[in-house]
């Protein structure tokens, strides 16, 4: 192991903007909260922090709002056996490694213990990615009069080819493009993906179908889970964490949800009766939205129904009425819906800022 574990520590005053700083750039991908001994006191992942965000915490609040302080663990003396059985069952990725004062001296990884056919499945060969792209783009005529809003450029490349390059870099091959106004421009372009370093089938919408209803004309059963996107989405989302996260809920469905803020433009009066309470100058109020990104497990397709018009929302509203549970993971990273010529504008001028000039 020695991995760099303790590049990983933070204390228990650190905020959690600190703690989304390590997850996000050191490869172990956890922070360790440790006093001044280094003995631990709990743990972060990304999860941790996702579930926080939607209880109302805010990233300037300090970690031990959002760490766990029963992590699971192991000691000098649990040999690879037994480490790799303790992660396996747990269905962890990293186990701090204590002595017998409590005080970390090492970190496991589950690629310690993986062979190569393992790590390979970490390409997401059973994920299938099913992009919407059928949309009209009426809010973005006259651009979309002859073109389809996804092949629109952002950052000197269609929007589209942004979306499949940065999921292709975090290990998903497999796509499926949903499409019908000029659909041809798009196939054209992508083809079958191979110069993508991808695979691309096509799914031909004859009518509008929502943006679930073409999940019925997926031809087979998928082996796993499918990640569905609307197709003018502009995002760095680290679908990874996203896939984790739906495995860990045992979700049938999972919505992605962004943070938004609306503030009311007065003064707001609160009463008491006939009395007055309180005013509050230009208060603002938190909303979760849905983000247009949403991952599923294979067997929702058995409640699309076969040849007909369905959203994303009623499907998910009637899953929950069948009782199937349901999960929202909230978006901390960079997200913008191009929809009309502002936000375009918006992520013409911050692409760069965002997205490394990647080549395909």
């Amino acid at each position: 192991m020695t991995h760099q574990y303790k590049d990983t520590f933070l204390t228990q005053s650190s905020t959690i903007i600190e703690a989304l700083k390590i997850i996000d750039l050191a490869a172990l991908q956890i922070v360790l909260i440790v006093n001044d001994d280094c003995k631990l006191i709990g743990t972060i992942t990304d999860g941790d922090i996702r579930r926080a965000i939607l209880n109302g915490v805010q990233l300037t609040d300090t970690v031990d709002k959002v760490m766990n302080t029963s992590p699971k663990t192991a000691t000098q003396n649990d040999d690879t056996a037994s480490l790799k059985s303790i992660m396996h069952t747990q269905q962890i990725h990293r186990l701090p490694i204590l002595d017998e004062h409590g005080c970390v001296v090492d970190l496991a990884c589950i690629e310690d213990f993986t062979d190569n056919a393992e790590k390979e499945h970490k390409n997401y060969a059973d994920i299938s990615i099913v992009l919407m792209l059928g949309g009209l783009g009426t809010r973005l005529m006259p651009l979309t009069e002859n073109l389809p809003k996804p092949m629109i450029e952002v950052g000197g490349k269609p929007l589209l080819e942004t979306i499949v390059t940065h999921l292709r870099d975090q290990g998903f091959k497999n796509f499926y493009f949903s499409v019908n106004y000029k659909a041809e421009i798009i196939e054209d372009y992508f083809k079958d993906g191979r110069d993508f370093g991808v695979k691309i089938s096509y799914l031909y919408e004859d009518k509008r179908m929502g943006t679930a209803g073409a999940l019925s004309l997926i031809p087979d059963q998928p082996k796993g889970p499918l990640i569905v996107m609307n197709g003018d989405i502009l995002t760095n989302n680290n679908f990874a964490h996203l896939v984790d996260f739906h495995k860990q809920t045992n979700a049938m469905a999972t919505m992605c949800v962004r943070e938004y803020q609306q503030q009311v433009p007065y003064g707001v009066v609160r009463t008491k009766g006939t009395k007055l309470d309180t005013i509050v100058e230009k208060p603002s109020q938190t909303y979760f939205v849905n983000a247009g990104i949403y991952i599923l497990n294979p067997t929702v397709l058995e409640h699309v129904p076969k040849d007909q018009y369905l959203d994303m929302p009623t499907l998910f509203t009637q899953l929950e009425a069948e009782n199937y549970e349901s999960s929202v993971f909230p978006i901390r990273e960079y997200w913008l819906d191009i929809g009309n010529p502002q936000d375009l504008e918006k992520g013409r001028a911050e692409y760069h800022q965002i997205f490394s000039d990647k080549k395909a």
